[in-house]
């Protein structure tokens, strides 16, 4: 297994000759045994900044402010979820961050929306207090969903299917993206004593993440049982792997299992913004043929993408939300 977290270019694969691309493609499958892998991008820095500043004055706003965009039972899909509700699958503590939930809303009539309201409702926007919000973190949106879609075409042949393998399970899929601010340590529970962190342990539930920047430090990565820090190269986005595609590649490419936490002497918050590239719910998720070997015996039952979220969403306390 990898000890260390590799850096890749997505232009390279798409842009380079056979050489650079297949240099591309071992880099992510070599760096993704660890379920992280950071690549050069083509995100407009202009956007970044635009979407973290309207981000940072939603959360600045009083508490009140904030709760009038909690959306009661989207089970956390949009709006605002506040601080100390959810709980990673490992723990009994609530985490100490708060978070704004958006995505990409489908027609009335969709048959994804009739079977799937609490995925595919209008995105609750912080639009009273913050009218260019709609605007601004729907771009970023949609930025993040073409990234990942393209950066799925890598690991798509990596692992020996069609490179455009994942596309048509991306088209409506339910991505969600997600700001985190974990407010300073100090302000947690019983001045930062009281068992919480930033994030507790925890893999995620999708098919692959996409980080682009953070304010500050915190993430760490579990490598061999050791926790490892995440620190791509300036202009590179983070990327990791969650429990459906672990679950498509029969376990060739793992669950990218990290952390979000706070040192000793670090006492700032945190605003990171991450998108989770989700199939759509109906997809079946299971393990590709190319995944299945003498020496790999097949070893996840087929299950749909909605029912994995469902289960997940219930272990992390945000089913009732």
């Amino acid at each position: 297994m990898m000890t260390e977290i590799l850096d890749v270019d997505l232009l390279a694969f798409e842009q380079g000759n056979s050489k650079e691309r297949l240099a591309v493609v071992d880099g992510v499958m070599r760096s993704l045994t660890t379920g992280f892998v950071y690549t050069k991008h083509d995100l407009s820095e202009a956007m970044l900044d635009e979407t973290y500043d309207v981000l940072s004055r939603f959360f600045n706003l009083p508490a009140e402010a904030k709760e009038e965009y909690v959306a009661g039972g989207s089970k956390g899909q949009t709006g605002y979820t506040g601080l100390l509700v959810e709980t990673a699958a490992v723990s009994q503590t609530p985490d100490w961050k708060e978070m704004l939930n958006w995505g990409a809303p489908l027609p009335d009539g969709h048959p994804l929306r009739t079977q799937y309201p609490h995925r595919y409702g209008n995105p609750v926007f912080p639009s009273n207090h913050l009218p260019e919000a709609a605007r601004i973190l729907s771009t970023f949106h949609e930025n993040l969903v073409e990234l990942q879609t393209r950066f799925l075409r890598i690991i798509a042949t990596g692992i020996g299917v069609n490179a455009s393998f994942f596309d048509t399970m991306l088209k409506d899929g339910s991505h969600l993206t997600r700001a985190i601010n974990y407010p300073p340590m100090n302000e947690a529970p019983q001045k930062g004593d009281g068992g919480h962190v930033w994030a507790e342990e925890h893999g995620d539930i999708n098919l692959i993440t996409a980080l682009p920047r953070a304010t500050s430090r915190g993430l760490q990565v579990k490598i061999e049982d050791r926790w490892v820090d995440a620190t791509p190269p300036d202009g590179y986005v983070i990327i990791n792997t969650g429990i459906m595609l672990e679950r498509l590649t029969n376990g060739l490419i793992p669950v990218g299992w990290h952390r979000v936490v706070a040192d000793p002497d670090q006492t700032e918050g945190r605003l990171s913004v991450v998108q989770f590239c989700h199939p759509t719910p109906w997809t079946i998720l299971s393990p590709v043929s190319s995944t299945i070997s003498t020496e790999r015996p097949c070893s996840f039952p087929a299950m749909s993408a909605g029912d994995c979220l469902d289960q997940v969403l219930w272990e992390i306390n945000l089913s009732s939300e």
